[in-house]
């Protein structure tokens, strides 16, 4: 009984949290753009999910391309971009989504020049234990492997981190950003339900179980 109530009052512990934390990123997305000076200068919790405006330039020439899958199941790449501020400063810049055939440079309009950036600022995942193997050759990757996508490419960036490009139009619509997704599952009320209705239940067997050996009476 204790152990039942106590797993349902941790879950609802969790769903204080977890609110918190939906609170949060939802003002962080909907606050205005920060400058790369001040985002560096932030913790990484404050920083997690800001918009970052950058000034500078794309170096076309070490795109790198993570595979996933579109709403449909079709196979889609993130074009990850280094990005090279106006005092050098580098940072990887997911551009966003394009189709399979649109993989190589040339079938696309590249963004030439001093330009910028607004983005959302991202901590990856880790590749795990099942992604599959990069092919460095393809400058293909199966996750957001900064490390190993940034010594590929001898990129030195100046944060762990990538920046997601929002849905402003590209030249000839490709890549498609704005493919930030903000999915935080919140079930924690469900499972303090189930919890304290485990734990009710278990009193109710308590009782039915003495009242069929006459050690308790109803009336």
């Amino acid at each position: 009984m204790a152990i039942l109530c106590g797993l349902g009052v941790w879950q609802m512990q969790r769903l204080t949290w977890k609110e918190a934390l939906i609170a949060t990123v939802g003002g962080h997305m909907r606050a205005p753009p920060v400058s790369l000076d001040e985002a560096l200068h932030m913790s990484a919790d404050d920083v997690q999910y800001r918009n970052v405006a950058l000034n500078g330039r794309f170096d076309n020439s070490k795109e790198a391309y993570v595979f996933t899958t579109g709403a449909g199941g079709e196979p889609v790449y993130h074009v990850l971009t280094p990005f090279i501020t106006g005092d050098g400063r580098t940072l990887m810049v997911d551009r966003g989504e394009i189709p399979q055939d649109k993989l190589p440079p040339q079938s696309r309009t590249a963004v030439d020049g001093a330009t910028q950036v607004v983005g959302v600022w991202r901590v990856p995942d880790s590749p795990g234990f099942f992604t599959p193997k990069p092919e460095p050759a393809r400058h293909v990757w199966y996750a957001r492997d900064l490390a190993g996508i940034a010594a590929a490419d001898r990129v030195k960036l100046a944060a762990p981190v990538v920046i997601e490009a929002d849905s402003q139009p590209n030249p000839g619509g490709w890549p498609r950003g704005g493919q930030t997704v903000v999915d935080f599952p919140n079930n924690h009320l469900s499972y303090a339900v189930t919890w304290f209705g485990l734990a009710a239940g278990l009193i109710g067997v308590y009782f039915a179980y003495h009242i069929s050996k006459g050690r308790l009476a109803l009336t």
